[in-house]
C-alpha cells in the first residue's frame, strides 16, 4: 500500500491518495480538501484508478473540491451519514465562509462504524469516532498498521469542538475508545499537520493524558 499526501487549500489540509501497487494500482481518496486539478494530476502520475472518494467530516477545508474530482473521476463520494447533511448544507459545512467554492452534493453511500472498504487487495475499516462532528471517522488499514484520522486526533492535539456537531467530551471518549486500543506501532495520518503513531499519542498528547 502507498499513502501519498498533498497538502492543499488555504487551510492547509491533508489529501490522501491510497492505493495498491499489487492490483493496477486501484485507489481512494480521502478528504480532497482543495486543488482538485493537483490533485487529478497526481492520480495520472500514479496511474490510479480511484473508486472512492472517502470524507472523514463535512468540513469545508476537507470537501472543497469533491465535486470536481467526482466528475474527473467518476468515483462514488461516501460520509457518515451523521455528516451526509452537512454536504447538502453550505452553512453547515462553512464552505461559504471559506475561499473555495461553495459545496452541496449528495453522497453516492454513507459508511459507518465497522464497515469495510475494499479497493485491490486492501482492505480499509470505518471507525466511528464522533466528536469534532456528529459524523467523525477514522479510516484503519488493519494490515498496513496505518490510521487516517481526518480532525479526530493530531500530532500532539485534537480536533476542535467549538463547530457544529463538536462535543469535547465524545470526542476524547472516541479517541480512548476506539483509537488507543491499536498497536503502538500504528502510523496516524492526521487532517491537518504531521504524521505521528498511537504510541507517541499515548504518552505525550495532553489532551488524552489521565
Amino acid at each position: 500500500m502507498v499513502i501519498d499526501r498533498l497538502v492543499v487549500g488555504s487551510y492547509a489540509a491533508n489529501c490522501f491518495l491510497v492505493y495498491d501497487e499489487t492490483s493496477d494500482n486501484e485507489a481512494i481518496i480521502i478528504d480532497p480538501g482543495a486543488e482538485a486539478e493537483r490533485i487529478y494530476q497526481k492520480i495520472k502520475d500514479k496511474n490510479c484508478k480511484v473508486k472512492s472518494i472517502i470524507l472523514t467530516h463535512g468540513h469545508g477545508d476537507h470537501i472543497g473540491a469533491v465535486e470536481q474530482l467526482k466528475k474527473l473521476t467518476g468515483a462514488e463520494v461516501m460520509i457518515h451519514p451523521d455528516d451526509e447533511e452537512m454536504l447538502r448544507d453550505v452553512k453547515a459545512n462553512l464552505t461559504n465562509t471559506m475561499n473555495g467554492p461553495d459545496v452541496s452534493i449528495k453522497v453516492d453511500r454513507t459508511i459507518g462504524d465497522g464497515d469495510v472498504i475494499e479497493f485491490g487487495h486492501i482492505k480499509a475499516d470505518i471507525l466511528h469516532t464522533p466528536g469534532h462532528t456528529q459524523g467523525g471517522i477514522c479510516i484503519y488499514f488493519e494490515d498496513q498498521q496505518t490510521l487516517v484520522t481526518g480532525d479526530t486526533l493530531f500530532y500532539g492535539s485534537i480536533g476542535r469542538t467549538d463547530l457544529y456537531g463538536g462535543n469535547h467530551r465524545q470526542l476524547i471518549n472516541s479517541i480512548l475508545q476506539k483509537l488507543m486500543p491499536l498497536d503502538d506501532d500504528t502510523v496516524v495520518y492526521p487532517g491537518h499537520g504531521s504524521s505521528t503513531t498511537i504510541g507517541f499519542e499515548r504518552r505525550k498528547n495532553p489532551f488524552i493524558q489521565g
